[in-house]
């Protein structure tokens, strides 16, 4: 007797349809981030915009209850010289937002210190549902 059996022998059950990540709803809640309040529904392209949103406000670890695979780690670079900045960010940036399966690459990076703490950031990512532009504020939540 095999441990493994044949592959032709196996039945899993019925049928199968395997869903393509941009075919699958990104419908989700909108968040009004100057208002902060939450109503309503965003999709698609929308959807993308708010989740890089959230996620350049995340800071990693600090919250429970996100994966620690969530968030942007700014506090690693808080503080520390312009060249560390101009270093690490882009890499930072990078690796936050592509954990998100939905974008596939983070291009046009550009930036500028305006505190210690914040970075005015400019951006294009490219997701399943096309391209995203994102100019805003990131700094580190101590």
């Amino acid at each position: 007797m095999a441990l493994i059996p044949n592959a032709a022998s196996v039945t899993i059950g019925q049928n199968v349809e395997v869903v393509e990540q941009k075919d699958q709803t990104s419908r989700t809640y909108k968040i009004d981030f100057s208002a902060k309040r939450v109503g309503g529904y965003v999709d698609e392209i929308d959807a993308m915009k708010q989740a890089i949103m959230k996620i350049l406000q995340s800071e990693r670890f600090l919250y429970l209850i996100y994966s620690w695979n969530y968030g942007i780690e700014m506090r690693a670079i808080v503080g520390k010289s312009y060249q560390v900045i101009a270093s690490e960010f882009k890499r930072i940036l990078r690796e936050a937002l592509l954990e998100d399966r939905r974008i596939t690459d983070v291009y046009d990076v550009s930036y500028k210190q305006i505190d210690k703490r914040t970075l005015s950031v400019e951006f294009t990512a490219s997701t399943v549902f096309g391209e995203v532009s994102i100019e805003t504020e990131v700094s580190a939540n101590v």
